[in-house]
């Protein structure tokens, strides 16, 4: 049965059974605190239905097998965050790193793993997929703005099996808002330095809600500045007793001004680390998504959810360099540069255009059925596909946008998915087994000689959690589960059609940890890990080539702590200073054989058993201090650490003039935020600072030096009404 047809069979099966929820409300922030990781649902067996959230109801949160983490809307307001990569530095375990200064791109890395792209981490909205491409090219060239979300979950270890096709490493869920009954709105206007604006409008009632965001500024380098749109709209309509449907679409447009290459040592060193010569080089984004869910509480005990999703993506990304090595410009051009010469890009008479075009569309039921007294079962299938257009197009201007076809391809996938877990509770213990299995299947046209290929993957995942609640506040878990990472399109196909001998990514996981809270005000989450990949797939492919795809063992030990002390709560005060956490120790992160090209079968350059494994510090920390006082104001200062990192297989100690290699010292940035809002609880101001002492540092060396965001003060009014 083709893929179409059978969409059609399970829609027309499926459509009027589901059941899914509208997220739950935020909590008042002195509540938050209280409440085990956040959350605010309703407990197993209700008809109340949180399909939408990975992690559940408070009861639901406690009974995980695995460590958990959420920011909700009042925090992220609080913060006042600029970006993503802000927001998720606020939980144990994540390592974001920057790239144009604006947060557009967010590279996220869990647990040790390489952050470039967001490649190893599961992106959902609403418990949908976010990536364009997550089974056949999961890289993350777009990201909606953290304006749109009213909460952050983050689930890692053995439940992340329900989810998939990443379960290595973690799923990072991000929520929008529910829509209001009662008429009511929010009209937030900021800016500051670095000509950043920011408006934001949202406006809901009678279950509908919408959404626009406009935002503007200037990014950590010369002759780069972005600006942006997003809109959303998301409705909630009840039905007959028992059954909701949810109705999500969302429109972004993103047009910036913004390279690839990084700065070679030299320039970062004679020019400084705003340098970028590249004014020509753009990136124009549109993305387009929607989905439809209907749930069905069947029983008081039975849920089942349905959910249709279609998203399109489309980018245009035109540039006169992707490295600093690289030789669109001539080899004198990439000498001058290594030489920390002044270049002009305009005079090589060149503009490479890498267009892509994503369609990605799939459906997923999803039951859950409370059984016995205490048992619960969850399982569910998905049937998903992915296509992908990818063009470059060669100019011989500095600012064409025509020229030579240079490369022309389409790339198909095709994935079946099916998962189940079940949690047998005895008395304060429980035990949660479970199962999923991915079935892929590629294909691969190069429209410019013909070529054609496919090829198809299965793999069973299993998972096992175990938890033991004890003394009233705490629970000691542990879990273990396979690690599956599917390979892209261009990884498993080359561009001849010929299928490559290369298995997903593969890898055994194990977590043990202790939650509580001990004392009214006081709660913790700490966790210790181990990651053993028997086949870690090495991030390849970086434009202009210099970065090859390899294969080999690696392991990661480490552990968390996520802990929070609310003295007001402690002594029964209504002053609430307060103190946040966030710790990642990863002592261990070394490859354990010697990666191997998968083209040639030859090692990596420098790759050896022992060397730590490229971007995976050994510390990071996010510490919090603040003041909630009574009558309307809350001040917080923070301080946000990444330890030292190397940026190369060889663990080089210093660079070696390209900008691509060498080690990337720790740093610490510090940021504050001061809100006062006003009795009437209907105005607030704000003014709030990041990188307060403007420190200059380097983030990343993957395409050449990429520094990280220089100073951004900037201040606003926001104004909701209901």
């Amino acid at each position: 049965m083709s893929l179409k047809k059978t969409y059609f069979a399970a829609a027309c099966l499926l459509i009027g059974a589901p059941a899914m929820a509208a997220d739950p409300p935020s909590e008042p922030i002195e509540q938050r605190a209280e409440e085990d990781n956040h959350t605010a649902a309703a407990p197993p067996g209700s008809t109340r239905l949180e399909s939408m959230t990975v992690i559940g109801t408070p009861e639901q949160a406690r009974a995980l097998p695995s460590s958990h983490a959420v920011l909700d809307g009042q925090m992220l307001e609080a913060a006042h965050v600029f970006t993503t990569n802000e927001a998720l530095r606020k939980l144990p375990g994540i390592h974001v790193r920057d790239e144009e200064g604006l947060g557009l791109r967010p590279n996220i890395g869990i647990r040790g793993l390489n952050p470039t792209r967001s490649t190893k981490v599961l992106l959902l909205e609403d418990g949908l997929p976010l990536a364009y491409a997550p089974y056949g090219d999961n890289a993350s060239y777009y990201h909606p703005p953290i304006d749109r979300f009213d909460r952050i979950e983050v689930l890692k270890g053995s439940a992340t099996n329900l989810y998939g096709p990443q379960t290595i490493s973690g799923v990072i869920n991000y929520m929008t808002p529910t829509p209001p009954e009662r008429l009511s709105g929010l009209l937030a206007l900021s800016g500051g330095s670095r000509d950043y604006f920011n408006g934001h409008a949202r406006i809901g009632g009678h279950g509908l809600l919408l959404d626009a965001i406009h935002k503007r500024g200037e990014g950590a380098r010369d002759n780069t500045e972005s600006e942006l749109q997003d809109y959303n709209i998301k409705g909630v309509f009840e039905l007959e007793s028992g059954q909701r449907l949810i109705a999500r679409a969302n429109h972004y447009i993103e047009d910036s001004q913004v390279t690839y290459s990084g700065l070679t040592d030299a320039e970062y060193a004679n020019f400084g680390p705003r340098y970028n010569p590249f004014r020509n080089d753009t990136f124009d984004a549109r993305r387009s998504g929607s989905s439809l869910t209907h749930e069905w509480a069947m029983t008081e005990r039975a849920q089942l959810t349905t959910s249709l999703y279609y998203a399109e993506f489309a980018r245009d990304w035109w540039r006169q360099s992707s490295t600093t090595t690289d030789t669109q410009c001539g080899t004198q051009f990439r000498d001058d540069r290594i030489a920390g010469l002044a270049v002009d890009p305009d005079s090589c008479n060149s503009r490479q255009g890498r267009l892509r075009e994503y369609y990605t569309y799939g459906i997923e039921p999803r039951l859950r059925v409370v059984w016995g007294k205490t048992h619960e079962l969850t399982t569910g299938l998905r049937v998903h596909a992915e296509s992908q257009r990818r063009l470059q197009i060669n100019g011989t201007s500095p600012t064409a946008t025509t020229g030579t076809t240079a490369e022309n391809n389409r790339r198909l996938t095709e994935a079946y998915s099916a998962f189940v877990q079940n949690r047998f509770a005895f008395g304060a213990a429980a035990v949660t087994p479970g199962l999923r299995v991915e079935h892929i299947r590629y294909e691969r046209q190069n429209r410019l000689n013909g070529a054609r290929g496919d090829t198809e993957l299965t793999e069973p995942i299993p998972s096992l959690g175990v938890t033991y609640d004890f003394a009233g506040a705490y629970t000691l878990y542990a879990g273990v589960h396979r690690g599956f990472a599917p390979p892209r399109v261009e990884d498993i196909l080359t561009n001849t059609g010929t299928a490559v001998d290369l298995e997903a990514e593969d890898s055994r996981n194990y977590e043990l940890g202790l939650r509580g809270r001990p004392w009214r005000g006081i709660s913790f989450d700490a966790t210790g890990f181990i990651n053993d990949f028997g086949r870690q797939i090495a991030v390849g492919s970086i434009a202009a080539g210099g970065v090859p795809l390899a294969t080999g063992e690696a392991a990661y030990r480490g552990a968390e702590l996520l802990a929070r002390i609310d003295l007001g709560h402690l002594l029964d005060s209504a002053h609430n200073p307060f103190f946040e956490l966030a710790y990642t120790w990863l002592p261990e992160a070394d490859a354990q054989s010697a990666f191997v090209r998968v083209d040639n079968g030859t090692p990596v350059n420098g790759s050896a058993p022992g060397r730590r494994m490229p971007y995976a510090p050994k510390h990071l920390l996010t510490a919090n201090l603040g003041y909630a006082h009574p009558l309307g104001l809350d001040a917080r200062l923070e301080a946000q650490y990444i330890g030292e990192q190397f940026a190369d297989f060889a663990n080089s100690p210093n660079p070696d003039g390209t900008g691509q290699n060498g080690r990337i010292p720790g740093a610490t940035v510090w940021n504050a935020a001061a809100t006062y809002t006003m009795p009437s609880r209907n105005w607030s101001v704000f003014i709030a600072a990041k990188n307060l002492f403007d420190k200059t540092y380097i983030v990343d060396r993957t395409r050449g030096i990429l520094p990280g965001q220089p100073r951004l003060v900037h201040g606003g009014v926001s104004y909701r009404f209901e």
